[in-house]
């Protein structure tokens, strides 16, 4: 296994999914702490110009790279990143408008697995290996029956027998008011969940409350970020209750 770079050197993030509810502020947080960041975005994206615009106001390298290996690869090489940060997905809605569209395969399989795996390829050929931080899901496991969760079991699989030293995230719920996708039945969710958790809390149940509740982006981030300039986050797996702000210590 590769050593951790990730203490005592400056950072210097890839962020895969920077265009995401997470990825934006995962970007945003990291330049407010003087990081160098290099936001990724694909090159035929129909909001390219917006988020370019957008990204490099928080002060990012917009890197529109296509999702080719040897491109990406390249791409990596020149940014010579200390930590690359995997936020990619896809939802169904997505997966069916590709496949009606005659689009490449934009579900779970291709993008979530495909995509994902592709990154940690290219971050392994590099000659200093980063911190590989992957943003999976509370219930993953690559034999769950909902391809979801499946998924994101079988990216953790393929991270674990990989030579970068990793950091696991699998948060509960991901929601906010200030989601730009509407998203209702989740929002719903989570409130409904959260206010379910709170009175458990009081009730002595802090536990159950601190693993299940929701996060929101901007704090998701800011505990993302924390575990990857962390030496004992490396090679491990942070549950739920380790991503909100006084966090628990990450399990093995």
């Amino acid at each position: 296994m590769h050593s951790d770079p990730s203490a005592n050197t400056p950072v210097i993030a890839w962020v895969a999914g920077a265009t995401g509810y997470t990825g934006h502020e995962l970007v945003r947080a990291l330049c407010e702490r003087g990081a160098t960041v290099h936001a990724h975005i694909r090159p035929d994206s129909p909001r390219l110009a917006e988020w370019t615009e957008r990204l490099r106001a928080y002060g990012a390298h917009v890197e529109a790279v296509p999702w080719a290996e040897e491109a990406l690869k390249a791409a990596l090489l020149r940014a010579a990143p200390t930590q690359v940060y995997a936020l990619l997905g896809t939802t169904q809605k997505r997966a069916r408008a590709a496949a009606a569209a005659g689009a490449p395969p934009a579900d779970y399989t291709a993008v979530d697995v495909g995509l994902t795996l592709m990154l940690l390829r290219a971050a392994a050929a590099l000659p200093e290996a980063p911190r590989f931080v992957y943003l999976s899901s509370l219930g993953a496991d690559p034999h769950a029956r909902g391809a979801y969760l499946r998924a994101r079991g079988q990216v953790e699989q393929q991270l674990r027998d990989s030579p970068l030293p990793y950091t696991i995230a699998r948060p509960s719920f991901i929601s906010g008011p200030d989601r730009p996708e509407s998203r209702p039945a989740e929002r719903i969710s989570a409130l409904l969940a959260d206010g379910v958790l709170g009175v458990l809390g009081a009730l002595g149940a802090r536990t159950l409350r601190d693993r299940l509740r929701s996060n929101s982006a901007r704090g998701l981030a800011r505990a993302l970020i924390r575990l990857a300039a962390d030496p004992a986050a490396a090679n491990t797996i942070a549950q739920a209750e380790a991503l909100h702000e006084q966090g628990a210590r990450p399990s093995t």
